[in-house]
């Protein structure tokens, strides 16, 4: 296979972890001090990164290497990290009360949708202890 070829995977996967993590390049700049025109190169598929690099960004992004260098097909690549995040997720989804949650971005107003991203991101920041 072609460099080029293994450009691609790596920026589609990077991409996706990054997304999943809620990261963005911006952060891995600050958090991991990777310069600003290296992680450029890696999202749009333009160079590789050396493998210490890979491993760096695996464990910041909470994978493995190969997720990040090996091509997944569609059926690899769950949305959910974690098994027992995604067994509850489904039991959310098909408690009728609860299952709304996942429907209620179709028609919810932008206002109501930032109210609850930002207690989202609350909760979230008191998991991690990083309190106000």
């Amino acid at each position: 296979m072609s460099d080029d070829y293994y450009k691609k995977i790596f920026s589609k996967n990077l991409k996706y972890y990054m997304d999943v993590n809620g990261k963005t390049q911006i952060d891995i700049i600050k958090d991991l001090g990777v310069n600003k025109s290296a992680i450029s190169t890696w999202c749009n598929g333009t160079r590789l990164p050396r493998m210490d690099k890979v491993d760096m960004l695996a464990k910041y992004l909470n994978c493995k290497r190969s997720d990040l260098i090996e091509e997944k097909n569609e059926s690899d690549t769950s949305y959910y990290l974690n098994d027992k995040t995604k067994k509850i997720a489904q039991e959310i989804y098909e408690n009728k009360e609860l299952g709304l949650l996942f429907d209620a971005a179709r028609t919810a107003e932008p206002e109501d949708l930032k109210t609850v991203h930002t207690m989202l991101t609350a909760l979230k920041r008191k998991e991690k202890g990083d309190e106000y």
